[in-house]
């Protein structure tokens, strides 16, 4: 099966070069060493219809099983991604959220304070990663592992062998 992936950063700064964007560029590469191929990256800034229509495109006309948002995750009143996420995701994927946020408390207090949610549209797993590049990284990191895993079974259409 070929895992395909696409990633989006949302951020004010970077959608109008403000600021360079070196988390989305940074978990393309991750993924791609994890032998992902990664189809699609765009920066869009915190606007929770661009948001969406970015979550959708990827789902249902590049069929990515996998998209990545890194930014718009704390408490900033721009920070809309999860709020924007979850107008799209059909199922909530908390174990994702709830790994990731317990891994950066191991890393820092202010782990707790990334609002990013996690779920399944159509046949896509999206999950929302902090703005920063070593953040964003951390937390991907935690989960990769068993991300195919999940993706085979999203897309087996009944159950993938989960045996040990």
């Amino acid at each position: 099966m070929a895992y395909t992936a696409a990633v989006i950063t949302v951020s004010d700064k970077c959608s109008v070069g403000e600021r360079v964007d070196t988390s989305g560029p940074n978990l393309c590469r991750i993924l791609r060493e994890d032998g992902w191929e990664v189809a699609y990256s765009a920066i869009v800034p915190d606007d929770s219809p661009q948001i969406i229509k970015q979550l959708r495109y990827c789902a249902e006309h590049m069929a990515s099983a996998l998209i990545l948002t890194t930014g718009g995750t704390g408490f900033s009143p721009r920070d809309i991604t999860p709020e924007a996420t979850l107008q799209v995701i059909q199922r909530q994927t908390p174990g994702i959220s709830e790994a990731m946020r317990a891994e950066s408390m191991r890393i820092t207090p202010k782990g707790c304070l990334s609002r990013g949610v996690s779920g399944i549209y159509l046949q896509s797993l999206i999950i929302n990663l902090p703005g920063s590049k070593k953040a964003s990284e951390e937390n991907l990191l935690v989960v990769l592992p068993a991300l195919k895993h999940g993706v085979d079974m999203l897309c087996s259409g009944g159950s993938a062998n989960c045996g040990g």
